[in-house]
């Protein structure tokens, strides 16, 4: 019997499915349950419900136009984020927002509502974007933006693909000084001193981001490393482009007891103390800043074959000082390890009915997958709802339908939205099936 083929996303947690391909997505994508992009989604939300076929957008990766005295680009939905660096970084111009990696589509970005180091400056990608085209459930083609199908449009940013299959998109290009950028970086030494250091940053600098140790313990707990970083200026910069970076590969899957709390311990440790004490400035390579994990293909092997998963979640630490410590000492109650914890400071809510971020402090932590891995995530999320938190579907694998009803307050107004255009829920995918009851 022949062997099924299987798709998975980042975390390498397959299901039975195959992906369609063509350069005319909306022949491939009518009819079918979901369209997908280059699968840097981690979880389940890219994933066929049923071992079908979902339509694939690679192919579909035109600029179809581009107005350089305004900045605003037309592309199909199967444009690579990388792609348009490549193209215009160069010529003086960026994404207005740019995400920890750069393999993934433009479609992608809009469906996930994509957020990135300046989310505190410049919000998620969506509010940015100033038109999309969308293939309905039902084969009708529409274009939609905030003055024409609003609520289709403010529900198919960070809606998952739920709401229509996307195969166009009109967003503003950012201009920028230079192709490269300035930065700074300096140890902290707990999470609630990162807080701190996040808002008082965030002033100043368009770009913030945080490594941190959620292996420490004490007053240790959380400590890391702060980066900063701005365009730099065309007398700062080098004079030529930087050049696309050379990328090593992890050539197999590692064992799966490589990963263990005594050798995160270790990286964390040592990757604190890499970093000297005084802070550190100077000019960096933008695919080094922005996409620092695409510098090594298939890190997601480090993992093993089991996979893992990402919990990201949004505590409005200002309303409810500390929820970022509590969050971690349950990391550690609960027996989760971690080598690759991200803090990031949000500002305001997006347009997208169910977009991620909402002010507060974003975390992000990386769990290998195992039969242990359930109650770790049952125990952040029951902080993410103490705290009046939520979480990013991209990352999502495990969350409990109850857990995220309880979480997102705004489901009932997508779901309704959804319903207009869907009513027979024609497009789900794994993940909808689990979190929001869809039937296969």
């Amino acid at each position: 019997m022949a062997k099924q083929p299987m798709l998975s996303g980042w975390g390498m947690i397959g299901r039975p499915g195959r992906e369609l391909r063509s350069e005319d997505l909306a022949a491939v994508a009518a009819g079918v349950s979901l369209t997908r992009g280059l699968g840097r989604s981690y979880g389940d939300s890219s994933l066929p419900a049923n071992g079908g076929a979902v339509a694939a957008s690679p192919l579909a990766d035109r600029i179809l136009g581009f107005d350089p005295e305004s900045g605003r680009l037309r592309a199909e939905a199967g444009v690579a984020l990388g792609d348009l660096n490549r193209l215009f970084w160069p010529r003086g111009w960026s994404s207005p927002v740019l995400p920890g990696t750069q393999h993934v589509t433009l479609g992608g970005m809009v469906a996930a509502d994509v957020h990135g180091k300046n989310h505190h400056v410049d919000g998620t990608f969506g509010r940015h974007v100033r038109k999309l085209r969308v293939l309905l459930a039902n084969g009708r083609v529409v274009e939609c933006s905030r003055e024409e199908e609003s609520e289709l449009f403010r529900a198919t940013l960070g809606g998952m693909g739920l709401t229509g299959h996307i195969l166009e998109l009109e967003v503003d290009l950012q201009p920028i000084p230079s192709p490269w950028i300035w930065s700074e970086s300096e140890r902290i030494a707990g999470v609630d001193e990162f807080v701190a250091a996040l808002r008082a940053a965030a002033s100043d600098w368009p770009f913030t981001v945080g490594w941190f140790d959620a292996l420490a313990t004490g007053e240790k707990l959380g400590r890391g490393i702060l980066m900063k970083g701005r365009w730099a200026t065309a007398e700062e910069a080098p004079a030529a482009a930087p050049a696309p970076k050379r990328r090593l590969a992890v050539p197999f899957h590692f064992p799966g007891w490589t990963l263990n709390r005594l050798s995160i311990w270790l990286f964390n440790t040592l990757y604190f103390h890499k970093h000297p004490r005084r802070p550190r400035a100077g000019i960096v390579h933008p695919e080094t800043f922005f996409h620092p994990l695409d510098a090594i293909r298939h890190w997601n092997r480090i993992y093993g074959r089991r996979g893992f998963t990402q919990h990201q979640c949004v505590l409005p630490e200002h309303e409810n000082p500390g929820a970022a410590r509590r969050l971690l000492e349950d990391l550690t109650g609960a027996g989760g390890a971690s080598f690759l914890c991200v803090i990031k400071d949000c500002g305001e809510e997006g347009e997208g009915v169910l977009s991620f971020p909402q002010p507060g402090i974003s975390i992000a932590i990386d769990l290998p997958a195992g039969g242990g891995i359930q109650p770790v995530i049952d125990t952040l999320n029951r902080r993410v709802r103490a705290e009046g938190g939520r979480i990013y579907l991209a990352k999502d694998t495990f969350t409990r339908a109850e857990d995220f009803r309880a979480m997102e307050t705004r489901l009932a107004a997508f779901e309704e939205i959804r319903r207009r255009y869907d009513p027979q829920r024609t497009l789900h995918s794994a993940q909808s099936v689990r979190l929001l009851g869809d039937a296969v």
